[in-house]
């Protein structure tokens, strides 16, 4: 089976590296893909938001299978596309993508089937939405409506950020037509969790959990960025009845009512979740593989993931064939030096081959420099993870493995997992 993966960062590169594995899988395409995918598959330089380009090249090598990493070529509609020509595509269509490219439209759903979730508004207007924070318990977040590269999520501590925020967003635009409207909600407290599921459109099997880090600097500092680490599993979820329960009251209640709307959602459903105690709410939905968090899920999985993705698309998921390895994973982002602002590039990635050979390297932002040798492309670089029987020793052994690269400007978080293993 040739399979044609889209994208280019580590959640593509960890893509790539499980279907390797697969007897199922003869050759892999990947595009545009990275430094990192091109050692084990076949970049193609096509953009992943090049839907005709995706769909030629898929026509051309007689692709079997497409799976789709970021979300802006499902918000653009590729999976209606790949499927109108015959192609079979991993992922939801442009309508069930709506759960992730409007906010609106994912609270809308969830407030009709009953998910739980923030108490939340809607507005179009930056004075509508000024007047109906004034009064409201700080802190409060402003979410820009569409796909904002994972910034578009604003926690606003007093009424003048507040109001900076909505000035930014409806005025400025400086989200351009994702901030045509907002969301102004409620602030959740508790801790967050990533909960990603493969789903056929009626069948849900859940992955084991997982806690990302979006701040740029230790200690949640700084501002929002992709994802600057990950692990799994966390401690305060690491529990079957847990993940069951959120299954039941977050994800299969969306699943059924995107199937009962008439938009069948197959694909994976991430939940992002806040939980306090017992009591589970949603964030936020995302319709596709997350990043970082595949790079520490896909190290765990024991199935063969080209199976479970033929499944998922045939109607045929069994939730209960679904095998993980026990114990951790640590995974911990190398960023270029000013992300998620201004960086430079072309660095040359050393210390590579000194990383241990269980310990895997996933790359996002690397290219080939003039002499062949590995070069930095994006503000996140790549991801180094490692797996292990506790948290402490797989956070031990990825530490010691980032000390072994370097670039200039190199930064990453220091306390990725910490809370786990202290205190």
């Amino acid at each position: 089976m040739r399979v044609l993966i889209v994208g280019s960062g580590g959640r593509e590169h960890a893509l790539a590296w499980k279907l390797n594995q697969s007897s199922r899988v003869s050759e892999i395409l990947v595009a545009p893909g990275n430094a990192g995918t091109g050692g084990i598959a076949e970049n193609a330089d096509i953009a992943a938001t090049d839907l005709q380009g995706l769909l030629t090249l898929a026509l051309r090598r007689h692709v079997d299978l497409v799976v789709v990493g970021p979300e802006t070529p499902l918000a653009k509609g590729i999976i209606d596309v790949m499927w109108a020509a015959g192609v079979p595509t991993f992922g939801p269509t442009q309508a069930a993508a709506r759960l992730e490219s409007s906010k609106i439209f994912a609270h809308e759903m969830m407030r009709k089937y009953g998910v739980p979730t923030a108490m939340s508004n809607t507005f179009a207007t930056y004075q509508d939405a000024l007047d109906h924070i004034n009064g409201m318990p700080m802190p409060v977040v402003i979410k820009a409506d569409g796909l904002a590269a994972g910034k578009g999520v604003i926690v606003a501590p007093t009424e003048h950020d507040a109001a900076k925020a909505l000035h930014d967003i409806l005025e400025r635009r400086i989200f351009g037509d994702a901030g045509e409207r907002v969301l102004v909600q409620e602030f959740l407290r508790g801790r967050e969790v990533s909960l990603l599921a493969f789903t056929d459109g009626v069948h849900v099997a859940p992955m084991v959990p997982s806690c990302d880090y979006k701040r740029a600097f230790d200690n949640d500092e700084g501002p929002n960025t992709g994802g600057m680490g990950c692990y799994s599993p966390p401690g305060f979820f690491d529990d079957d009845e847990m993940v069951r329960r959120a299954i039941d009251i977050a994800v299969m209640p969306i699943v059924h009512g995107m199937d009962q709307e008439g938009w069948p959602f197959q694909g994976v459903i991430y939940a992002g979740l806040m939980v306090d105690g017992d009591n589970i709410r949603v964030l936020e939905f995302n319709a596709r593989f997350g990043d970082p968090e595949t790079q520490v899920i896909i190290p765990r999985m024991e199935s063969d993931l080209a199976e479970v993705l033929l499944a998922c698309i045939d109607g045929t998921l069994d939730p209960s064939s679904l095998q993980w390895k026990p114990g951790c994973s640590v995974g911990v982002v190398l960023a270029s030096g000013g992300y998620p602002g201004d960086y430079a590039k072309g660095f040359p990635v050393l210390g590579l081959d000194r990383v241990d050979p269980d310990v895997a390297v996933f790359h996002a932002g690397t290219t080939y420099g003039r002499d062949k040798s590995i070069v930095t492309d994006g503000g996140r670089v790549m991801s180094l993870v490692a797996t292990g029987p506790t948290m402490a020793e797989a956070r031990e052994r990825v530490y010691s493995n980032v000390a072994r690269v370097s670039f200039s400007d190199m930064m990453y978080r220091t306390d990725i997992a910490l809370r786990e293993v202290c205190c």
